[in-house]
């Protein structure tokens, strides 16, 4: 394997989260459940909703945010790579549509299907790109709009998702002592029947009949997408501590997909952290899927409390199954 000549580092950071907010107090009214229900076994509190518009509208916001405080010009980007289970539509891509938003004439670019781990997955591709020396500004964004595959009569479901649009600037970097530096990522089909969305695609294309069997809406058995999240997440986790020989006093925070409060503190425990070494950020948003691992970065980098040369963890598990863990040390200042 050829040496690479540059790391690939986060240099810029935005997100978008909508006015519209879902707190437990609107589920009790709908739905058989309570806020001591929902905040003990999910760590949730609130949820945000976009109201009108698709996916592109979260996505276009978190890019503009981001070239807001770069201060940068979109045709400066030469890729943009979005993250997402929820596209405007299958073609054209949602890439396409937030390149033509911001006025990024000279990149191209493509839409990432990973589910949760949409933004790891992404991420290791985006700085793929970077480390070849062919690209040296990727933009990539994690946004769904999980509202639009929701089935608000599901009590065990409707509870744990909202929007949101999150988006970090990737550029090369000759100094070998920031940016990614390891990632584990994995793929395993035999979880398409604990969690799936089977309506919509080529095997089963919209219908009057798929639509009358909810088959257009997120489908999962919980207690099973639990069981397997919660080891999955942490064991990566954990294997990509020992594969950098990271102690825990090494690691400033691990940054997990923000699923579930419960299966975030196995990931922890079994890395033998602390929560205050983790990212959080579920109580405010609930499960926005691609978009919880950025997020988390823009919030604890804009508060002041995420500084360069920090290593961080980043851990996924989503529907595929799909899972993975990234090490990178974080360069900006």
């Amino acid at each position: 394997m050829r040496e690479k000549q540059f790391n690939a580092a986060i240099t810029g950071l935005g997100m978008y989260v909508p006015d519209k907010i879902y707190d437990n107090a609107y589920f009790e009214k709908i739905v058989d459940t309570s806020d001591e229900w929902i905040r003990t076994r999910t760590g949730i509190k609130e949820r945000r909703i976009l109201e009108n518009g698709g996916t592109s509208v979260l996505a276009t916001k978190a890019a503009e945010d981001l070239l807001k405080s770069k201060k940068m010009s979109a045709e400066e980007i030469d890729v943009i790579i979005v993250a997402t289970v929820t596209p405007d539509m299958f073609f054209p891509a949602t890439a396409c549509l937030v390149q033509h938003n911001i006025g990024a004439k000279n990149a191209w670019g493509f839409d990432l299907s990973a589910a949760c781990s949409g933004f790891l997955f992404g991420y290791q591709t985006a700085c793929s790109f970077v480390e070849s020396g062919d690209y040296k500004k990727v933009l990539l964004i994690g946004a769904d709009k999980m509202s639009s595959i929701t089935d608000y009569s599901d009590r065990n479901n409707c509870i744990l998702f909202g929007d949101a649009g999150a988006a970090v600037l990737i550029e090369p970097t000759e100094d070998k002592n920031y940016g990614l530096q390891n990632s584990l990522l994995k793929i395993d089909g035999s979880g398409l029947d604990y969690l799936h969305m089977k309506g919509g695609g080529s095997l089963n294309p919209p219908t009057h009949e798929t639509v009358d069997k909810n088959m257009h809406i997120i489908y999962q058995e919980g207690k099973a997408v639990f069981k397997f999240a919660v080891k999955g997440m942490a064991d990566i986790s954990y294997e990509i501590m020992k594969k950098n020989n990271l102690t825990a006093d090494d690691i400033a925070y691990l940054v997990p997909h923000q699923a579930n409060l419960r299966i975030i503190g196995a990931t922890a425990e079994r890395m033998g952290i602390s929560m205050d070494k983790v990212m959080i950020n579920i109580d405010k948003y609930g499960n926005t899927t691609a978009a919880t691992i950025p997020s988390c970065l823009v919030e604890y980098y804009r508060s002041g409390k995420l500084k360069k040369g920090d290593k961080l963890i980043l851990a996924s598990f989503g529907a595929g199954w799909t899972w993975g863990a990234c090490y990178l040390i974080w360069s900006m200042e």
